[in-house]
């Protein structure tokens, strides 16, 4: 299959005639419009450097929310209330994090300048979310994503202290759930979340759900 070159129409190709791994398109921008026509259709942004590449994997890595596993760590960790949480409190200090943690197996980061200011784009009209872990009045972890409809799009997170961002997610997840959120984008495999209880479905049937979960 041939990989689609992007313009400036606000367009994607089908997501069925991405690569077998998972890339759809290249260039285009990163405006807010584009980003959440893109997420709507199951695509997202992951390059280092420019131009913009659009991937679209199948199968597809995700968690939903009733499948979720959290730690006997964790669990005692947010039974006596070990750190604090707050909720789209420090988004840019969040992906500034996620920006900045080193990652093994990973020389450069996707979450380059483009993206920071994109995504804080996002957050000022409502679609980007953060969630907080706090310690001592310190930023320790957190995560940032995107919201639409009743699904929830993780984009990154990051723990400067152990379990931190196993603390954001879990605290995060019971709020998306009290909000009638019923299914977590993780994107590609990681076994970071499928300890969480995140698994892989069929594109298809991944296609179908954003259908039935996002309002047109």
């Amino acid at each position: 299959m041939a990989i689609f070159a992007l313009s400036d129409e606000l367009y994607f190709p089908p997501v069925h005639l991405a690569e077998k791994d998972g890339l759809l398109a290249i260039g285009g921008d990163l405006d807010p419009q584009r980003l959440l026509l893109a997420y709507a259709s199951g695509i997202f942004p992951w390059y280092e450097t420019p131009p913009v590449l659009w991937w679209c994997p199948n199968p597809r890595f995700v968690l939903f929310p009733g499948e979720f596993r959290k730690s006997k760590t964790v669990r005692a960790l947010m039974n006596r209330n070990a750190f604090g949480f707050t909720i789209n409190q420090a988004f840019e200090k969040v992906i500034r994090s996620c920006q900045k943690v080193r990652r093994s197996n990973q020389d450069g980061t996707w979450i380059t300048e483009d993206v920071v200011h994109a995504y804080l784009q996002l957050h000022l009209q409502g679609y980007a979310h953060s969630a907080e872990v706090w310690k001592d009045g310190a930023l320790i972890g957190g995560l940032y994503g995107i919201r639409l409809g009743q699904v929830f799009f993780g984009e990154s997170m990051f723990s400067l202290v152990s379990n931190a961002s196993r603390f954001a997610f879990a605290r995060y997840l019971e709020y998306l759930k009290k909000e009638g959120v019923q299914l977590i984008d993780c994107q590609v495999y990681s076994e970071y979340l499928e300890s969480m209880g995140a698994r892989m479905i069929d594109g298809k049937i991944f296609d179908t759900l954003l259908k039935q979960y996002i309002p047109v």
